[in-house]
């Protein structure tokens, strides 16, 4: 690790949001963990963060899985010395209505969404309440959490429910983690990304009538949001969840 470097642990970092993200933390002097199951996109997104002068880990794993999320922890603590900043973005969607999903497809929606950020956040307190620093944490909700979502392919009942336990998760670890770990969420709109390119492709003009600045969102605009959270200096926030849609009065 570069002499004065800090490091973040990125979930979903492969692609989309999270690859936005944790390229914007390198830019901002972060040596970087991609946390995805996803390892070609993966490892194209640690060679650009390289490209940034960073360091870079490319870690595959299952979000879902507690064990591996402590595996991996313990593995960039191993050979970095610490973690500065969580960034929970790993996400799934499930346009599958009440009459028509299984329970093992609810399950799985709730375990990739919700459950994963319990994991990593379960596995890196420890390590920074022990640091001299602390530690910032963000978590990846959704606007759905608020509005229940319904128009777009990831926002069903079970999308928008793990969406939403992420915003109780986050104000009740903050308060139980502060005041050595500050920890926010974040609640995108419509964000043009890989995951929701079908989308935004064939709705791409009616969803952009119902957002005030004229346009959707890009991984880039989520980057600039999360890098503030996990820099700011002084930080006085902690417990709150922030909305970036640009104003997304239709829905």
């Amino acid at each position: 690790m570069s002499a004065g470097a800090k490091v973040a642990i990125v979930t979903g970092g492969a692609r989309g949001i999270g690859r936005g993200c944790a390229l914007e933390l390198a830019r901002r002097g972060y040596d970087i963990a991609l946390v995805d199951l996803l390892e070609p996109e993966m490892k194209r997104t640690a060679g650009e963060i390289e490209a940034l002068g960073r360091r870079a880990l490319a870690c595959q794993a299952d979000v879902a899985s507690f064990t591996r999320a402590h595996e991996v922890v313990a593995d960039v603590v191993h050979q970095w010395g610490r973690i500065d900043f969580l960034l929970n973005d790993a996400g799934a969607s499930n346009a599958k209505g009440i009459l028509e999903i299984r329970e093992e497809e609810f399950d799985r929606t709730i375990a990739v969404n919700l459950k994963s950020c319990f994991n990593y956040i379960h596995a890196i307190a420890p390590v920074m309440l022990a640091q001299e620093t602390g530690g910032r944490i963000a978590s990846m909700s959704s606007l759905n959490a608020l509005s229940g979502g319904v128009t777009s392919a990831v926002s069903k009942h079970s999308y928008a429910a793990a969406k939403a336990g992420i915003l109780g998760l986050t104000r009740a670890l903050a308060k139980e983690l502060g005041p050595r770990i500050a920890i926010n969420a974040i609640c995108p709109g419509v964000i043009e990304t890989e995951l929701g390119n079908s989308l935004t492709k064939a709705r791409g003009p009616e969803l952009t009538k119902g957002i005030v600045l004229g346009r959707l969102g890009t991984p880039a605009d989520v980057a600039q949001l999360v890098a503030f959270l996990a820099t700011c200096e002084p930080c006085f926030i902690t417990g709150q969840h922030f909305v970036i849609d640009g104003f997304q009065w239709s829905c």
